[in-house]
C-alpha cells in the first residue's frame, strides 16, 4: 500500500511540475509576434484625415477609448473625452476579468514609438510585450492595409492630450494565462479598389468588425458556420441582455428584403440633424452598437458593406433582440 501511495505521489508531483513548467513557458515565451518594426511616419494632413475617418466611423476605435453616455440610446460619446480611455469592461458584462481601455491621446502614448503602436494595433501586443485581451479586435486590424493603420496612428497622435491615468487590466484565472496565447502575427492586405465593390466591401466589413458582434460564439470563439446570423448576447450591468441582429441575406430573418438605400439610410438616420437620440433608463432596451459613429461612414462604404453582406450564405435565425433583467 505504501508503494502505491509513493507511486501516486510521484505521478502527482510530475503533473504539478509539468503544469507549472507549461504555465511558466506561456508567461515567458508568449505571445510571439516578433519585435516591433522600426517605423517613423510622416503625420501628413491626408493621413490624419483618413485616420480620423477610420478611427471614428469605420473601426470605431473611439467607441471604447472615450466615455459613452448610456442615458442615451446606443451610448454616444461624451464631449471632451475623445481618446481618454478608462472605460471599464468587467464581470458585470460577462467578461473574464476587469479590462480598461487605454488612453490613446498623446498624453497616454508618448512612450510608444510608431512601430510599437503599429504592433499593438495589429497584433494586440503592447510595448512591454504583454498580450491585450481581444476586446479591441486587433486580429481584424492586422488584416487591413498597412497604410490605413499608419493613418490611424497619425490621427491619434494629433488628438488633444487628455490627462487620464488608467490602471492596468486584470484578467481572471485562467484567462491571465490564456490571454498570452491569443495574439498572432498580422496578415496585412492591400485595400481593394472601390470599383471592385465585392472585394472592397469585404475589406470594409473586416475593418468594421461586423462579424465580431453579429456572430454567436462558443467559449469566446466565433462559430464560422453561423457567420453574420446574429444572436450573440451582450450583457448590460443591470442584467438585461441585448442580442445582435441577423445580417445575412435570409429573406425572413435577415436583410434579404432590404434595399441598399434602406440599409444605408438605417445608419445615416443617426447623422440626420433633425434626429434626437432617445433617452434610456437603466434596464430598458439599449444597444452597444455605436450607431452615431458608424453613421459617419460614407454612403459608398456603407453600400459596399451591404453588397458584401448580400453575397454571404443566408442563414435563417430568428433573434429575440432584448431580454429584461431577471428578478433577483
Amino acid at each position: 500500500m505504501k508503494k502505491i501511495f509513493k507511486i501516486l505521489g510521484i505521478i502527482l508531483t510530475v503533473i504539478v511540475v509539468g503544469i507549472g513548467a507549461l504555465l511558466t513557458y506561456v508567461k515567458a515565451a508568449l505571445p510571439n509576434v516578433g519585435k516591433a518594426e522600426e517605423i517613423t511616419l510622416e503625420y501628413t494632413p491626408q493621413r490624419i484625415e483618413r485616420g480620423k475617418y477610420l478611427a471614428n466611423a469605420v473601426c470605431a476605435c473611439m467607441d471604447c477609448h472615450s466615455k459613452r453616455d448610456w442615458s442615451k440610446f446606443s451610448g454616444p460619446l461624451e464631449n471632451g473625452t475623445l481618446g481618454q480611455g478608462g472605460e471599464r469592461f468587467d464581470q458585470s458584462v460577462g467578461l473574464p476579468g476587469v479590462f480598461l481601455s487605454r488612453n490613446i491621446t498623446p498624453e497616454g502614448i508618448t512612450r510608444y514609438t510608431d512601430g510599437e503602436l503599429f504592433r499593438v494595433i495589429t497584433t494586440g501586443v503592447n510595448k512591454e510585450g504583454d498580450a491585450m485581451f481581444p476586446l479591441m479586435p486587433y486580429s481584424h486590424y492586422g488584416k487591413m492595409d498597412r497604410e490605413d493603420i499608419y493613418s490611424i496612428i497619425a490621427y491619434v497622435r494629433s488628438l488633444s492630450p487628455v490627462k487620464n491615468e488608467v490602471p492596468p487590466s486584470e484578467p481572471d484565472f485562467p484567462m491571465n494565462f490564456i490571454i498570452h496565447t491569443i495574439p498572432q502575427k498580422a496578415n496585412f492586405q492591400i485595400k481593394p479598389d472601390t470599383s471592385d465593390i465585392l472585394a472592397y466591401g469585404s475589406y470594409m466589413v473586416n475593418a468594421s468588425g461586423c462579424i465580431e458582434c453579429h456572430t454567436q460564439v462558443e467559449k469566446g470563439i466565433i462559430i464560422p458556420e453561423l457567420a453574420f446570423s446574429g444572436g450573440r448576447e451582450f450583457l448590460f450591468p443591470d442584467g438585461s441582455v441585448v442580442r445582435s441582429t441577423n445580417i445575412t441575406p435570409d429573406e425572413e430573418t435577415g436583410i434579404g428584403k432590404w434595399t441598399k438605400e434602406a440599409f444605408v439610410q438605417r445608419f445615416k438616420l443617426f447623422k440626420d440633424s433633425s434626429y434626437v437620440l432617445p433617452s434610456v433608463n437603466a434596464g430598458d432596451f439599449n444597444s452597444y452598437m455605436p450607431w452615431t459613429m458608424y453613421a459617419g461612414m460614407s454612403k459608398q462604404d456603407l453600400g459596399a458593406i451591404y453588397t458584401y453582406l448580400k453575397s454571404v450564405k443566408p442563414i435563417s435565425n430568428i433573434v429575440v433582440k432584448f431580454s429584461e433583467a431577471k428578478p433577483k
